[in-house]
């Protein structure tokens, strides 16, 4: 592929809405690096709770944060991760971690700390990168040249997750899925919302193909303008 102008485009949206496929397939189609901002907070969630750490004690994750040593790869065909050597990939999607994940994210220090490492890989991605997460465009990346934030209904987000957590019922994933939204939006720190000048595409109706087609319009556009 010719070498296009380099473009950092910020992804944003509650879990459920095809945000982690959209933003891989977007970025393998256009030659961009990819990050997965989640999965480093599920890194270091995982981190604390193999180490002991007491979840419920802000304090003593915060004094935590800044030990564990993680690393993400950024090939969208095969993004990895890992946390003092050890390949995370797996662990970090259990339930266990999940159900954690928001508290530990909630702590300020933590988002300190994560957001300086996605600001590292985002300015060292030569070719451009799709970052995806929760405060990408309004926090981590406010100057990125383009933001999308999907949306859809809870009842499709939470038929898509429970269709990725083999086994899960609808019912139970929805109320999961609303429970961290809330815990995500109200949080003081980089709460989960929309950025002013971010597109946002409701992703309820569309197949992931379409959401795909969607956002690479946009993202060529951009880089055409620039």
């Amino acid at each position: 592929m010719e070498s296009a102008t380099p473009v950092i485009v910020a992804i944003d949206g509650p879990a459920g809405t095809g945000k982690s496929s959209t933003s891989k397939a977007v970025a393998a189609q256009l030659g961009l690096s990819y990050l997965d901002t989640g999965a480093q907070y599920r890194a270091i969630t995982w981190w604390m709770v193999s180490n002991g750490i007491d979840i419920d004690d802000p304090s003593a994750v915060a004094a935590a944060a800044g030990k564990p040593e993680i690393i993400s790869g950024t090939d969208p065909d095969g993004p990895t991760i890992t946390v003092d050597g050890v390949d995370v990939a797996a662990p970090i999607r259990t339930q266990e971690v999940s159900s954690k994940v928001s508290a530990v994210s909630a702590v300020p220090e933590v988002r300190a700390r994560i957001t300086e490492l996605q600001r590292s890989i985002a300015a060292s991605a030569e070719q451009g990168i799709v970052v995806e997460g929760r405060d990408i465009g309004t926090t981590v990346l406010p100057d990125a040249d383009l933001k999308i934030f999907l949306t859809a209904s809870p009842e499709a987000r939470a038929a898509r997750r429970s269709g990725e957590l083999k086994g899960s019922d609808v019912h139970s994933t929805r109320e999961a899925l609303i429970k961290r939204d809330a815990a995500d939006s109200s949080r003081k720190t980089s709460p989960l919302a929309k950025a002013d000048d971010a597109v946002e595409v409701d992703t309820t109706e569309l197949t992931l193909a379409q959401v795909i087609e969607c956002v690479v319009t946009l993202v060529e556009e951009k880089r055409a303008g620039k």
